[in-house]
């Protein structure tokens, strides 16, 4: 297994809640991306190195339905050049007036291996993309063409999507919850440490649920830290406990 497989593989078992506060004990507050929802939330837990995508407004003497045919077109080139594993993530200036890309997109992406697509404006197709076994989140649906509201203009390039600064191969992570950016340089540490993070909140949560005070609990005073750590050096396997 790779580095980047076992980010990944850790990164798909936390929650975006979890991954948020891990970032904010490093100084991270802007790391959630407004309002990108997912389309399908049976099939949204996603995580991948970014691979962006950004729009301009557009202009109606450039973006003629004409451009599409040009395979250099930037969003028909970064369908067919986006990675296997990594997440397209657009740059639509929050604006879902129109669509950042549709159904066949998405499915040539699925095809290609991509491991999902964010976009801070709208997604076309969207009845058919809500039933592809894809993670695929945007703030809303909208069925007009993109060529009305953006103008295509570069891939792979640092950008803004939903007021968070995406940088090409910063991990996106993605659950029912929404979207989450972590920078690349902490990655691993963060992923290793969201996944000690779940599993304490779970063991806290079975013990709310089972009518203990959160007072001293969460979070936890020593007492209770000693307690849990002595919880879970007996729940390792290999200790033949």
């Amino acid at each position: 297994m790779t580095d980047a497989d076992e980010i990944r593989a850790q990164f798909l078992t936390v929650s975006t809640a979890t991954l948020t506060t891990a970032l904010f004990k490093r100084g991270l507050r802007n790391v959630f991306v407004a309002g990108a929802r997912p389309l399908n939330p049976a099939a949204c837990r996603m995580a991948g190195p970014a691979f962006t995508l950004r729009y301009i407004p557009a202009r109606e003497d450039l973006d003629t339905i004409e451009v599409f045919k040009d395979p250099r077109h930037p969003q028909r080139h970064a369908v067919e050049t986006i990675p296997p594993g990594a997440v397209m993530v657009v740059d639509s200036r929050g604006d879902a007036h129109a669509a950042s890309a549709g159904g066949i997109l998405i499915t040539r992406m699925m095809v290609r291996g991509a491991a999902g697509f964010v976009t801070d404006g709208g997604l076309r197709d969207s009845p058919e993309i809500g039933r592809m076994p894809f993670p695929a989140f945007c703030r809303a649906p909208s069925a007009p063409t993109n060529l009305i509201r953006h103008h295509a203009i570069d891939i792979d390039v640092p950008i803004g999507c939903g007021g968070v600064a995406v940088y090409p191969g910063d991990w996106v992570v993605g659950d029912g919850e929404g979207v989450v950016i972590v920078p690349k340089k902490i990655a691993a540490e963060t992923a290793a440490e969201a996944v000690e993070m779940t599993a304490f909140e779970d063991w806290v949560e079975r013990q709310v649920a089972a009518g203990r005070s959160i007072i001293g609990l969460y979070p936890p005073n020593p007492e209770t830290r000693a307690e849990y750590e002595a919880f879970r050096a007996k729940a390792k396997p290999g200790r033949g406990d």
